[in-house]
């Protein structure tokens, strides 16, 4: 079984760089207190630190 882990969106994308907008939706996420349950790949890694003012990591499973 594959390492999941749960990304929750904790900032709103208004008056954010379309970068970081697209981030979000790329994640799946694109309202607040959405969350999400994510393979943990390194792709996956890079996006969320890539915008780490806008999400947080709930749990990681596996």
């Amino acid at each position: 079984m594959a390492k999941t882990i749960v990304v929750k969106q904790v900032g709103s994308p208004i008056r954010r760089p379309k970068i970081q907008r697209q981030t979000l939706v790329g994640l799946g996420l694109n309202k607040m207190h959405r969350t999400r349950e994510l393979e943990d790949t390194p792709s996956i890694r890079g996006m969320i630190n890539k915008i780490p003012h806008l999400v947080e990591i709930v749990e990681e499973k596996g």
